[in-house]
């Protein structure tokens, strides 16, 4: 199960990265990997050590747009991850699939704003609440094709209508940032918030200050809700 007032960092590069962000108080590492678009931030066998030694209430995500039960199950149990995101059009029969294979498996399943309709977002959230354990909105970028990692933000009144549809909990990102993260939990509601991008430096990585600022923030604006 997914719990409230969470704050995850995506794009892992290496373990220095990963002790930083965790004595930040992030407990939520997101380790993007087998992307269509971007390239990854580090190998599957560093990723796999360093979520293996991650123990609750610290969880290293695997973040992927695998398609395919059997697959994603597959690499879940070689990585050691207990919590996946899947981003790409993942079919409801197989993410059913999916937790059959792996009761245990905490499943998150992103709705890419931008790319679908509200009308289709909604109608994706009624059919897959029964065999996912949450919900992630994400931004999608025309130009690259990316759904998520693309460091910009949505219409945020399209992530608050998820929020009031949805039984589960929803993670909101999208171009989240220390300077608009409280802002942007008052307005949404989220049970959680991700970052990538916007707390990383012109060299591609994450800058403690902005990390710091940014749990900050985060947990200031769950504080207000």
């Amino acid at each position: 199960m997914l719990k409230h007032n969470l704050i995850q960092i995506a794009g892992i590069i290496d373990e220095a990265e990963a002790e930083m962000l965790l004595q930040c108080g992030v407990q939520y590492l997101g380790f993007p990997l087998r992307l269509p678009v971007h390239q990854e931030d580090l190998t599957e066998e560093t990723a796999s050590i360093l979520i293996r030694k991650l123990k609750p209430p610290r969880f290293g995500v695997l973040i992927t747009y695998l398609d395919d039960a059997v697959e994603i199950a597959t690499f879940c149990r070689t990585l050691g991850a207990r919590m996946v995101q899947l981003h790409g059009d993942v079919a409801v029969g197989e993410i059913k699939k999916l937790k059959e294979l792996d009761p245990e498996l905490t499943v998150v399943k992103s709705l890419v704003i931008g790319l679908h309709t509200i009308g289709t977002l909604e109608s994706l959230v009624v059919q897959m609440s029964a065999f996912v354990d949450g919900f992630i909105t994400d931004t999608y970028d025309p130009i690259s094709k990316a759904s998520g990692g693309t460091g910009k933000m949505h219409d945020w009144s399209i992530s608050q209508r998820v929020v009031q549809l949805s039984s589960r909990p929803v993670i909101l990102a999208g171009g989240l940032t220390p300077d608009n993260v409280r802002k942007a939990i008052l307005e949404v509601k989220p049970a959680g918030v991700d970052s990538h991008t916007g707390v990383e430096d012109a060299s591609g990585r994450k800058r403690r200050e902005k990390v710091e600022k940014f749990v900050a923030e985060a947990n200031a604006g769950f504080q207000l809700l």
